[in-house]
């Protein structure tokens, strides 16, 4: 059983919004998945905003121009912010595969493979993240109806699965710029992203 090890208040983010940073014991990965928990400024409704947001070092820390992970972070926390929610921050880099076989498929998408034929050609799944774990979490903290912020259809069916009810799915931005619009195009025809470009 999955059960909250510690919650740690803290500040995030440029404009140093209020959280509180948890962690957990039992999840079988081992990972070090966390929740940030943020009670809302202006909530208009009683069921959480969730975000499950995959650990992604060259875009969240760095700022990459491949991918928009560290644009869908910062709008998630204040969107979170403003409405009362969870953020997960799962710690699955390159959708799973880690930091340094990510770093292999940058070499390969520049030979014009997309990430999804990029992590293929290395001996992945397309996408090999789970998300079993992130329903383990938000039940050990009492939460079983959300709001889920995401794109990706994946995270719905897999959090129905696992018994977590999604009132909403309300979709996040498209954060397009110089250099990832490859990258938000396979999200979209590949991955079936939900996202609407102008």
């Amino acid at each position: 059983m999955v059960k909250v090890r510690k919650a740690v208040p803290l500040k995030v983010g440029a404009a140093q919004v209020e959280a509180e940073i948890i962690s957990f014991n039992g999840l079988e990965s081992g990972c070090e998945h966390i929740a940030m928990r943020f009670k809302g400024t202006q909530p208009n409704s009683n069921i959480p905003l969730v975000r499950m947001h995959s650990e992604c070092l060259t875009g969240d820390v760095f700022h990459s121009s491949r991918c928009d992970c560290g644009e869908q972070l910062n709008e998630a926390i204040s969107l979170i912010h403003v409405e009362g929610g969870i953020l997960l921050y799962l710690r699955q880099e390159g959708r799973g595969i880690g930091l340094y076989n990510k770093l292999d498929a940058y070499e390969l998408q520049d030979t014009g493979l997309n990430t999804y034929e990029a992590n293929v050609k290395l001996g992945f799944g397309e996408d090999q993240r789970e998300f079993n774990e992130a329903a383990e979490m938000l039940k050990a903290l009492g939460i079983d109806h959300i709001r889920l912020l995401s794109n990706n259809p994946r995270k719905t069916e897999q959090l129905k699965a696992a018994g977590i009810s999604i009132e909403t799915m309300v979709n996040t931005s498209v954060h397009l710029k110089p250099g990832n619009s490859d990258y938000l195009k396979a999200k979209k025809n590949h991955g079936n992203h939900q996202l609407r470009f102008s």
